[in-house]
């Protein structure tokens, strides 16, 4: 774990709701050392690894994995929220606390036996990161792994994708 990152993650009290306790990542942002530091981190993590294609989760996934994709010069595919893509595309839908929500992913992003790693910035209960290890899965990829800036690991999220190795960069 890189616990030292911690210092640049803001935790907003009631946010969305009440009783909730939401981990900002907006100073890792505004701050060129810590978004650096988490970049380098990731880069140095999948370097020498055997990797075609980085998938990131809408929205704020798409931040780090753009930075990752070019750094290591592969693809990267962008895993929209619902009606975002134009092209041909297929869905996963995930269950959220009240209600349901999907992502989706065009036909032609991943090729059979490609080797992808998903990125995104939070690991909460892991219904995102589920979907987008499915469609990668349906597309006949490989996920070599799913990473994420934050975990919050009360709430499991990397249960829900227990046969995928999980890499986190701190947890709360």
């Amino acid at each position: 774990m890189y616990d030292d990152l911690k210092r640049w993650v803001r935790t907003v009290p009631d946010f969305p709701k009440e009783g909730i306790l939401f981990r900002d990542i907006t100073p890792i942002l505004l701050e060129p050392e810590a978004l650096g530091t988490v970049c380098d981190i990731f880069y140095e993590r999948y370097m020498q690894r055997e990797v075609d294609k980085i998938a990131a989760i809408e929205s704020r996934g798409f931040i780090f994995a753009s930075i990752l994709s070019y750094r290591l010069g592969k693809g990267l595919i962008p895993l929209r929220k619902r009606g975002k893509l134009p092209w041909k595309r297929i869905t996963e839908t995930y269950a959220l606390e009240y209600g349901e929500a999907a992502i989706e992913m065009h036909t032609d992003a991943v090729s059979p036996g490609e080797r992808v790693v998903i990125i995104d910035d939070l690991l909460a209960t892991g219904g995102t990161a589920r979907a987008a290890v499915n469609l990668i899965m349906r597309q006949e990829g490989i996920v070599e792994e799913c990473a994420f800036v934050i975990e919050l690991s009360d709430l499991e999220g990397r249960n829900t994708i227990e046969e995928i190795p999980v890499f986190c960069l701190m947890s709360f």
